[in-house]
C-alpha cells in the first residue's frame, strides 16, 4: 500500500482533495474521522473506495459530493474550490450521487422520479423526450415499462436501487458517486451495473468513484482506493 498519487493523466482531473480533514463534534468530545488527505479524482476512470464500517468513506463521499464541507483543506473541481463555486451548483451540473438508502422521492413513480431529476439538474436529451430517455434507463438497470410506472413505494428493495441509479445516470454529470450501489442487487444485475459504470468511465470519460465493500465492484475497477483510520491510500495490483 503506498500514498495516493496526485498527477494528473491525459484526461485531466476532475477533483482534487487538499488537505482534507473532517471532524465531528458533540457535547463530550470531537472525533477526527478523515486526516489531511490529498488525492485526485481524474475523468474517464473507474474508482472504488474500500474500508471497514466506520472508516469514514460515507463521510468522504459527503465531501466529495458537495454535501457537505470539510472542517480543513479545500475541495475543488477543475480547478475551482467547491465553496466558490456553489455546492448546490455543484451538484446539480456537475456530480450525481446514487444513494445507499436511495433517497427516491416515494409519492412518485419510478419514472417520474427519472424525469424529475433531469428536470431539476436541466437535462435535455440529445434525441427524444426526457420520458423516452428515462424508460431507457430503468431498462438498462432492469426495470420493464410495467414496473417504470408503480409507485417507487410498491417496488422491492433491490428494484428502488435501480431506479436510484437510473435517476443518477440520467443527469448527465461529470462525477458519479455510488454508496455501496450493489448491495441489494443480485449478482448478475451487480455485473451489469458494473459494466454500465466501467462504460460511463471508459466510453463517456466520466469519474466513476464508488464506496464498497464488494470485492466484485472492486476488482473490477481501475483504481483501488482504502481508507483506513481516516488515512487513504491506494491497492496497486500485482501483475
Amino acid at each position: 500500500m503506498t500514498a495516493v498519487m496526485t498527477s494528473a493523466t491525459a484526461t485531466g482531473p476532475a477533483l482534487r482533495l487538499d488537505g482534507v480533514s473532517h471532524t465531528y463534534a458533540d457535547q463530550r468530545r470531537r472525533t477526527t474521522v478523515l486526516k489531511n488527505i490529498d488525492c485526485t479524482f481524474e475523468r474517464g476512470t473507474f474508482y472504488t473506495i474500500l474500508g471497514p464500517s466506520g472508516s469514514g468513506k460515507t463521510t468522504l463521499l459527503s465531501l466529495a459530493s458537495g454535501l457537505d464541507a470539510p472542517t480543513k483543506g479545500t475541495i475543488s473541481f477543475d480547478g475551482q474550490d467547491l465553496m466558490k463555486l456553489g455546492l448546490s451548483r455543484y451538484r446539480n451540473r456537475h456530480a450525481a450521487t446514487i444513494f445507499q438508502h436511495y433517497n427516491l422521492l416515494t409519492y412518485m413513480t419510478a419514472l417520474q422520479n427519472v424525469t424529475t431529476a433531469m428536470e431539476i439538474t436541466g437535462v435535455k436529451p440529445p434525441t427524444g423526450s426526457r420520458r423516452a430517455r428515462a424508460l431507457q434507463l430503468l431498462e438498462r438497470v432492469g426495470l420493464d415499462t410495467d414496473m417504470a410506472r408503480r409507485n417507487v413505494m410498491r417496488l422491492s428493495g433491490g428494484q428502488q436501487q435501480r431506479v436510484a441509479i437510473a435517476r443518477a445516470l440520467a443527469c448527465d454529470v461529470d462525477i458519479l458517486f455510488a454508496d455501496e450501489p450493489t448491495g441489494n442487487l443480485d449478482e448478475d444485475t451487480a455485473q451489469e451495473i458494473i459494466e454500465t459504470f466501467r462504460e460511463l468511465a471508459h466510453e463517456q470519460g466520466t469519474c466513476v468513484v464508488v464506496v464498497t465493500h464488494s470485492q466484485q465492484v472492486a476488482t473490477q475497477s481501475d483504481r483501488i482506493l482504502t481508507l483506513r483510520k481516516g488515512r487513504l491510500t491506494e491497492h496497486h495490483r500485482s501483475r
